[in-house]
C-alpha cells in the first residue's frame, strides 16, 4: 500500500500491547520506491512519552529503514484503553549523496518552497490477554470428561482432577520402595497400637492399687486389734 509518491510506510497505525510499568516498543517500516533520496523526520504529540530512534534519517531509493517507537512505563491505564497521541512523519527529496547529518528543520517548511509529504499515524493500545477462566472439578470422583457447548458454540471439557490424581497415587503405591515404605509404616501403626494398649492396662492396674489403698482398714492393722482383744480377754477372765 503506497502512502505517497516518496516513502511507504507499514503499518499506518502504532499499536502497542499495553502493559503497565513496563517500556513497550514497535516499529514502522520506511519504504523508498521512488529514484531519489529521501530525508524523514518523526514527530510526535506527546515527545515526553515516547521515544524515536531514528527520529531523523536518509532513506536511498529503492531501499528500506525501520523506526523503533519506544513508549516509557505507565503508572496508570488510560480510560478505556484510548490513546489520543498522534505522530507526523515528513519526507523531502534530497540531493544524492546526503546523510542524516545534512538534514536540518529548513528542510521541511513548505513555506519556503519545498515539496514535503506528511504522514500522521495514531496510537492504538492493544490490552492485555485475558487469563484463562478456572477449570472446574467434576462433581463426582471417579467420573469421565465432560463436554458443554458454550454460547458461541465452542466445545468445553471439564476435566475430573479428583480421578486424574487418583490413578496418579494408586500408580505410585504400585512401586516397590512406595510398597516397602507403606508396609514399615503399618507396622510401627500397629506397634504403637499395642504398646498403647499395654500401657492403659499397666495405668488402670495401678489406679486400682491406689484406690485400695486409700478405701478401708488395712489388713495389718485388723490382725494386730483382734490380738490385742483376744489378750485383753484373757486378761479379764484370769482376774
Amino acid at each position: 500500500m503506497s502512502n505517497g509518491d516518496l516513502l511507504q510506510i507499514e503499518p499506518i497505525e502504532l499499536e502497542f500491547p499495553f502493559e503497565l510499568k513496563k517500556q513497550i516498543s514497535c516499529s514502522m517500516q520506511l519504504t523508498n520506491k521512488s529514484d531519489n533520496h529521501v530525508a524523514f523526520k518523526v514527530k510526535t504529540t506527546n515527545p515526553k512519552k515516547y521515544c524515536v530512534r531514528p527520529n531523523t534519517g536518509v532513506v536511498a531509493p529503492h531501499f528500506s529503514c525501520a523506526v523503533i517507537v519506544t513508549m516509557q512505563a505507565q503508572k496508570e491505564a488510560p480510560p478505556d484503553m484510548q490513546c489520543r497521541d498522534k505522530f507526523l512523519l515528513q519526507c523531502v527529496a534530497v540531493s544524492p549523496g546526503s546523510t542524516a547529518k545534512d538534514i536540518t528543520a529548513e528542510m521541511f517548511n513548505k513555506e519556503s518552497g519545498n515539496q514535503v509529504d506528511e504522514f500522521k499515524l495514531r496510537v492504538t493500545y492493544i490490552p492485555p490477554p485475558q487469563p484463562p477462566s478456572p477449570v472446574r472439578e467434576g462433581s463426582e470422583e471417579g467420573s469421565s470428561p465432560r463436554a458443554s457447548v458454550s454460547d458461541n458454540g465452542a466445545v468445553n471439557q471439564t476435566l475430573d482432577f479428583n480421578s486424574i490424581s487418583k490413578g496418579f497415587v494408586e500408580a505410585q503405591e504400585n512401586t516397590p520402595e512406595v510398597k516397602a515404605v507403606i508396609s514399615r509404616l503399618t507396622e510401627e501403626k500397629h506397634s504403637a497400637i499395642r504398646q498403647s494398649h499395654k500401657l492403659q492396662q499397666e495405668l488402670e492396674l495401678l489406679r486400682r492399687q491406689r484406690n485400695n489403698s486409700r478405701g478401708g482398714i488395712p489388713f495389718t492393722y485388723v490382725i494386730i486389734v483382734a490380738l490385742i482383744c483376744i489378750l485383753l480377754g484373757y486378761l479379764l477372765k484370769r482376774t
